[in-house]
């Protein structure tokens, strides 16, 4: 398989998707490259982080539209042509950003399947780069996903790796239910094998990245790269734990799971987000309801302080879990008595 990086896997979807279907289209800010140079020629930059280039002179300014600097507009537009028969395509620049787009999102996109009676469908698909480690500070490095997560009728996914971006990506554009994609700034330039092809992979369906019977170690994101670390450490003292990638927070894929949890029963959630009503007390909450018996150790929950991010680089650092927290938190359950 090829080796490609993360930001190449889903610029390959994005191109791959819209020459399949007319109907899909992008939009959002500096997408096509806005009014370009003394040349007169526009630059199809590809939006912040270069996602979307070469869409523009491939498919042209009535699919590939640069929007004024309004998140309710971006998403609006988006959801109002995905409910026409289009497929839209909506660039965030940032996921602090969307709530901005709150009320497009929350309120409409979430809402048309149910308040129809299913005769309605908003086949629109979000991408938001969200999360710290490029010291972007407290307003462009929010996860938001927790958000999100909790607002019924959005479905919510988020890679950790090339392969897994171009598959879910695929999923997301050709859903009939509205989804928010969130693409970790920091994870733009990993690289990794991606099949060729088409590649699909369904959504609520987590990834068992490895096997243990000692814990289990639950996580979603960029926090995959941590854990894995710290599974590594953990495998040279012959600690054997089942790593999790959940890859979408809703659907959830509850089965897998409960099924870990009852063969380990140790359990450490990380998650990028801040405690209060996260990702991770979520699941912590889910397992304390229908896998209590199975559990020999409280949840462990591994999350970044109830604080805003900071700037500073060593503060950043500090802020967001890392694979030694990881570690620790393992080493401290399995000796829970």
């Amino acid at each position: 398989m090829p080796v490609k990086t993360y930001r190449e896997a889903l610029n390959d979807v994005l191109h791959a998707e819209m020459a399949r279907d007319e109907n899909i289209f992008i939009c959002g800010e500096d997408v096509s490259g806005g009014a370009g140079g003394s040349s007169g020629e526009r630059e199809a930059s590809g939006g912040i982080f270069g996602v979307s280039a070469g869409l523009l002179p491939k498919f042209g300014d009535l699919r590939v539209l640069d929007t004024p600097i309004s998140e309710n507009a971006i998403v609006g537009l988006a959801v109002g042509a995905s409910l026409a028969g289009k497929r839209g395509i909506a660039e965030i620049m940032f996921a602090d950003f969307l709530g901005l787009a709150l009320d497009q999102a929350m309120n409409q996109a979430a809402k048309f399947r149910y308040m129809s009676g299913g005769k309605a469908k908003c086949p629109v698909t979000i991408r938001v780069p969200y999360g710290a480690g490029m010291n972007m500070a407290a307003q462009h490095s929010q996860a938001m996903y927790q958000i999100m997560t909790s607002i019924p009728g959005l479905k919510i996914v988020m890679p950790s790796n090339p392969a897994d971006a171009k598959g879910l990506l695929t999923s997301a554009i050709r859903d009939d239910d509205p989804v928010i994609f969130f693409e970790h700034k920091a994870m733009y330039g990993r690289k990794g094998e991606v099949p060729e092809g088409e590649y699909i992979i369904p959504f609520g369906e987590a990834n068992l990245l490895c096997e243990g019977d000692q814990a289990s170690i639950i996580t979603i994101g960029r926090m995959v790269i941590f854990a894995e670390k710290a599974v590594a450490k953990l495998q040279a003292d012959n600690i054997q734990c089942d790593l999790i990638d959940l890859r979408t927070t809703s659907p959830l894929d509850e089965d897998m799971i409960l099924d870990s949890v009852e063969k380990t029963g140790r359990v450490v959630v990380v998650d990028e987000c801040p405690p209060r009503c996260s990702i991770a007390s979520d699941i912590a909450g889910f397992i304390a309801s229908y896998g209590f018996s199975s559990l020999k150790a409280p949840v462990a929950q591994i999350t970044a302080p109830h604080a805003p991010i900071p700037f500073a680089r060593e503060l950043e650092r500090a802020y967001v879990p890392g694979p030694d927290r990881i570690e620790e938190a393992v080493r401290k359950i399995i000796t829970y008595q």
